[in-house]
């Protein structure tokens, strides 16, 4: 059977967060036979199931499940003020092609909205609403409507009496 882990940093990175004073290999030989259901004491050997379900675990021993929940729920929220602040600028927010659009404008956010980062989406909301302060978007003159400010003349004839 082929390694399904090549890599335990999610696990080594909780598992330094768990109090303990005893023999620290003893104790992750444990805690792994213990998800394995006493078939291997070796990480190596886990299957990826196995793996998750331990890390899960640790997560919730160690808090991060409640930091990652908070942490998505922010996101969320500045995400909710970005897009209700362009709303308000008038871009469809149901289109998200528009929404990408404008976010990768390098003066905006330089990348699509998905790819904004939380820190990034405070900052985004900080221009959206100094835009909207400064009267908002500014429309874009297209070429068709600027040829279409040409003049169009009509023909009149005011020939008189010649039927």
């Amino acid at each position: 059977m082929a390694q399904e882990i090549t890599n335990f940093a999610r696990f080594y990175s909780l598992f330094n967060k768990l109090p303990y004073n005893g023999d620290r290999e003893e104790f992750k030989k444990s805690i792994v036979l213990q998800y394995t259901w006493n078939r291997t004491d070796s990480l190596r050997e886990m299957t990826a199931k196995e793996y998750s379900d331990c890390c899960t675990a640790l997560e919730r021993l160690t808090g991060q499940d409640e930091w990652r929940q908070k942490m998505r729920d922010e996101l969320r929220r500045r995400r909710s003020v970005c897009l209700k602040l362009m709303q308000k600028l008038g871009i469809d927010t149901s289109d998200w092609q528009r929404i990408n659009d404008f976010c990768r404008h390098p003066r905006i956010a330089g990348k699509p909205f998905a790819k904004i980062t939380s820190d990034e989406l405070e900052e985004l909301s900080v221009k959206l609403r100094s835009i909207q302060r400064k009267g908002g978007l500014k429309p874009v003159k297209n070429e068709e409507q600027s040829t279409s400010n040409a003049k169009d003349y009509i023909l009149i004839n005011f020939s008189m009496g010649e039927a």
